[in-house]
C-alpha cells in the first residue's frame, strides 16, 4: 500500500518508516507517516492465480465458521526479557494498545504503542519472548523478509534521544528458538535522523533508504541487503516505488513539476518529463502505477497521464474527491480510494468499478492496520462499524468484515451476532493460561470486538488476529 505524500498487504507492497522530528518517547513510538495506506499493509509477492476463481468460489466457506479461540497477552509486568542486562524503559513495562500484527511460519508478532514487540507460537500457544534485546529499545514497526526467513525490526533507541532509526535483521529460526539478539544490525552507514526513512519493497526485492543529513536515497538489494546504487540530488522531492521503475518527483517550479523514470534495478533514467501545474494550486497528491500517472490538484479534476503516448484523461473533480489514502492493486489493474470510513475501486479510465455495500470503516483515519488485502487481491478484510440492526445487540461492538474487492459483496462478517456470546470451552481454557490477565478482559465476543487496533489474516492458516487497546491478541479461527 502507498502513502499519498511519502501501511500493509496484497496491494502496492512498499513500507516505510519515517524518523521522528523530536526525540520524544510518544513521537518514537506512535508516529508513523500518515500519508500512505499501502505502505502500512504487510505485503506479499504478487503473482497470477490460476486457482483465483477456485479460491474465490470457495471464500465464504473459509471464514464460515469463523470463532474467538486463543488470547494472548503482550503485557508482563515483571522483568519480560531475559536477553536485556538490564530491566526496560518504564514506559515499556506499560499496558498499551497493539499497533501491529505481523504473522511468519506459525509465530505471530504483537508490537504495542509503547514499542514493545512480543513474539508468540501458534503450535505451543506460548509467547516464546520479546524482541526487544537492548533495555532501551524501542521498535517502531516490523517487516517480514520472505526472501531469507527473516524479521526486520526498526527502532529507536533512548540513548540517541529516540530520533535515529536502526534496523536488524533476526531470522525466523532464532526468534522461534527465543534467541532475539541473535540477529544482526542493518545499514549501519545510514544516517536515518528526520525526515530520513527506510522503505522496504517486497515486489521488486528492493530497500530504499534516505539520509537527510546528505540528502542521499538509496537502494539496497533485500535478499542480501547490498548496496545498489545511490541517488544524490537535493531537488528530488519524493521518490514513489512501482514494479520495475521508480518516479522521482523534483522540486515544483511555478507552472510544472520535473518527474523521472528510473529503473528500479539500476537507476537507469528511462524517461524524463515535466508535468504541467495550474499556478498557485496545492499538489493534492501525484502517484506512479506502472505507466499510468496519477496527478490531483486542490479543488481540480484527477488527471490520468499515459507516461508512454502522453495522452492525458481527467476525472471530474466532483466524481472523484481526494481521498485520504490508496492502495494499488497491480494484479487487476485498479486501485482503492478510502474517504470518510469508505472505499471505493477504480480503474485507470477513471471509472467507479465498485462500491462496498457494507463495509464502513471503524476508524476515520484508514488505520491500515485494520485492513488486510489478500495476496490474490480478491478479499478485504477490515474492522468495521457493525450494521445498524446488529447495534442493539452488540453494543460498542465492531464487526470484522470480508468483503469481495471486483464485486463490492460481503463475503462474511465475525460479529457478536453470529458468534457466542460466550468463548467456547476450548478459548475459555487457553484464557486462563498465565500470560493473561482475565480480571480486565471478559469472555464476551462482543468485547473483544469493542475495540480493536490492529488487524491481521494469516493466509496459510486461514486464521485472523486481532488486538485490542488493552495489549491483547485474539486468534479467530475455525
Amino acid at each position: 500500500m502507498r502513502i499519498m505524500d511519502e501501511r500493509r498487504r496484497g496491494g502496492w507492497c512498499g513500507r516505510r518508516i519515517v524518523a521522528t522530528k523530536r526525540g520524544s518517547t510518544n513521537n518514537a513510538a506512535t508516529k508513523t507517516n500518515t500519508n500512505s495506506i499501502i505502505k502500512k499493509l504487510q505485503s506479499r509477492e504478487i503473482s497470477p492465480k490460476p486457482h483465483r476463481s477456485f479460491a474465490s468460489s470457495t471464500s465464504p466457506h473459509r471464514f464460515q465458521n469463523m470463532r474467538l479461540t486463543h488470547q494472548y497477552d503482550t503485557h508482563d509486568p515483571k522483568h519480560p526479557s531475559s536477553s536485556s542486562p538490564s530491566p526496560l524503559l518504564p514506559f515499556l513495562l506499560k499496558r498499551t494498545k497493539l499497533v501491529e500484527i505481523v504473522a511468519a511460519k506459525n509465530l505471530v508478532f504483537a508490537l504495542t504503542h509503547s514499542g514493545l514487540c512480543a513474539a508468540f507460537s501458534r503450535e505451543t500457544n506460548e509467547r516464546v519472548c520479546y524482541l526487544n534485546v537492548s533495555p532501551d529499545e524501542v521498535i517502531r514497526s516490523l517487516f517480514y523478509n520472505k526472501n531469507n526467513d527473516s524479521l526486520i525490526t526498526v527502532s529507536v533507541y533512548a540513548s540517541e534521544n529516540f530520533s535515529s532509526l536502526k534496523c536488524r535483521s533476526t531470522r525466523i529460526e532464532y526468534i522461534r528458538r527465543a534467541k532475539p539478539d541473535a540477529g544482526f544490525p542493518l545499514f549501519l552507514a545510514e544516517s536515518l535522523k528526520w525526515p530520513g526513512f527506510v522503505e522496504f519493497d517486497d515486489v521488486n526485492a528492493k530497500v530504499l533508504t534516505y539520509s537527510a543529513q546528505d540528502s542521499v536515497y538509496k537502494i539496497f538489494d533485500l535478499k542480501n541487503y547490498t548496496l545498489l546504487y545511490s541517488i544524490s540530488d537535493r531537488n528530488v522531492q519524493e521518490i514513489k516505488i512501482s514494479p520495475g521503475i521508480m518516479l522521482l518527483i523534483f522540486s515544483r517550479a511555478s507552472s510544472h513539476i520535473p518527474l523521472k523514470i528510473i529503473s528500479i534495478e539500476d537507476g537507469t533514467v528511462l524517461k524524463s518529463f515535466n508535468h504541467l501545474l495550474h499556478r498557485n494550486k496545492k499538489v493534492d497528491f501525484i502517484e506512479q502505477f506502472n505507466e499510468k500517472l496519477l496527478v490531483k490538484q486542490e479543488n481540480e479534476n484527477l488527471q490520468i497521464l499515459d507516461v508512454r503516448s502522453f495522452e492525458m484523461m481527467e476525472v471530474s473533480r466532483s466524481e472523484f474527491m481526494t481521498p485520504s489514502a490508496f492502495i494499488f492493486l497491480y494484479e487487476n489493474q485498479l486501485f482503492l480510494t478510502f474517504r470518510n470510513r469508505t472505499i471505493s475501486v477504480w480503474n485507470f479510465r477513471g471509472e467507479l468499478v465498485t462500491s462496498f455495500e457494507d463495509h464502513v470503516l471503524w476508524h476515520p483515519d484508514c488505520n491500515t492496520n485494520n485492513i488486510y488485502i489478500t495476496s490474490d487481491q480478491d478479499l478485504i478484510i477490515s474492522y468495521c462499524k457493525a450494521e445498524p440492526e446488529d447495534q442493539w445487540m452488540e453494543g460498542n461492538a465492531g464487526s470484522i468484515n470480508i468483503s469481495n474487492i471486483l464485486t463490492g459483496k460481503s463475503v462474511a462478517k465475525i460479529n457478536a451476532a453470529n458468534c457466542s456470546k460466550k468463548v467456547d470451552e476450548e478459548c475459555s481454557n487457553s484464557f486462563s493460561g498465565k500470560h493473561t490477565r482475565s480480571s480486565l478482559i471478559t469472555n464476551s465476543v462482543a468485547e473483544v470486538l469493542e475495540d480493536i487496533t490492529a488487524l491481521y489474516y494469516d493466509e496459510e492458516r486461514n486464521e485472523i488476529y486481532t488486538g485490542n487497546r488493552h495489549g491483547f491478541l485474539h486468534v479467530w479461527s475455525n
